[in-house]
């Protein structure tokens, strides 16, 4: 896998598909309205199929792959097929399943248009839907033949979808690489290529997540259930904000069963309350939050496993926590950040 960066890195397209004879472009209504005629313009000599689903986490679900497999079939597409993924986490997720299960596999490409997508979703090949409600229940591994990360498309996003980015970055100051504390809402832009590569290299390293992989996961059970949580409501919460307050709990617990020092906490909160301001919880059930994570993937024997860390650049994987300690790290979440 290929990751190219940079302004000019579009640049690449036309390159990057030379060999394929037919073309699909998986986006959704925003981004197809903005930026459609900027893809077909880089592969001119081809014709490009157009796929375009509903904006939003909700649009990835089974009906939706099956609305993908349709409009393939429908283009008479093979194995010399390409899908071009443009569009957030939401369409990478839905775009790689789709694309890796058609006649067994075809190769698509990743072209991140949000930061959450550019330093984390569209890397790492992890693809999925969300079934019953319930996050990423459905997927596979399968790697892009490429990814082209173009800061370019940031320009068009709005405040809470870049803060809702940072999360994601911040959690790298964490588990590998102490130089993300200083990550802000002003100089997040300096970080996206660093950020990339650091999940590019974990995941090159362990794809199928057996260990080290394990490590990328820090903040995203409980995260992972406020998000499922809040998914069908109108006070939804996006995966970064949900990853955001999963870390405050993890810090949380991490004091507890790793010797975490409390200072980390205190700086996580001052760093969380400037940069995500724009966050308001509402309606916060924290026994329907913990029955979440019962379903989460990464659950052992019916227990919950934690990331957890013992100081920054230090994780412990696979940690279990007491049900008991769960509940009381969301009810800490509910009593500082809920309106």
């Amino acid at each position: 896998m290929n990751v190219y960066f940079g302004e000019n890195a579009l640049t690449q397209l036309s390159a990057l598909t030379y060999n394929y004879d037919k073309f699909f472009l998986l986006t959704d209504e925003n981004i197809f309205k903005i930026y459609s005629s900027m893809i077909a313009s880089m592969i001119p000599e081809k014709e490009v199929n157009k796929i375009i689903l509903p904006a939003g986490e909700q649009s990835k679900s089974l009906d939706n792959v099956v609305l993908i497999w349709n409009k393939l079939l429908e283009a008479k597409a093979g194995r010399d097929s390409l899908l071009i993924n443009l569009g957030g986490g939401t369409i990478s997720d839905i775009g790689g399943f789709a694309a890796s299960c058609f006649k067994r596999g075809i190769d698509f490409i990743n072209v991140p248009t949000t930061l959450l997508a550019m330093i984390d979703a569209s890397i790492g090949g992890k693809n999925g839907i969300n079934f019953n409600n319930y996050k990423n229940q459905i997927g596979l591994f399968s790697e892009p033949k490429s990814i082209i990360i173009n800061p370019y498309f940031l320009k068009t996003l709005n405040e809470r979808d870049i803060l809702s980015g940072l999360a994601e970055m911040m959690k790298y100051a964490f588990i590998a690489d102490v130089a993300f504390l200083d990550i802000d809402g002003d100089n997040y832009l300096d970080f996206i290529e660093k950020a990339a590569t650091t999940k590019d290299e974990i995941v090159g390293l362990d794809m199928k997540e057996s260990g080290l992989r394990k490590i990328l996961n820090f903040g995203h059970t409980i995260g992972h259930a406020l998000e499922s949580y809040y998914i069908d409501k109108d006070n939804y919460l996006t995966h970064g904000e949900a990853v955001a307050l999963g870390m405050y709990s993890s810090l949380l617990l991490s004091k507890k069963y790793c010797g975490l020092d409390e200072k980390w906490l205190f700086f996580y909160e001052m760093w969380f309350k400037a940069n995500l301001n724009l966050l308001n919880l509402t309606d916060f059930d924290v026994d329907s939050i913990f029955d979440f994570i019962a379903h989460d993937k990464k659950n052992k024997a019916g227990k919950p496993k934690f990331v957890l860390i013992s100081a920054p650049e230090k994780p412990q994987i696979d940690v279990e926590v007491n049900e008991s300690d769960i509940i009381e790290s969301i009810s800490v979440l509910k009593e500082k950040f809920s309106a």
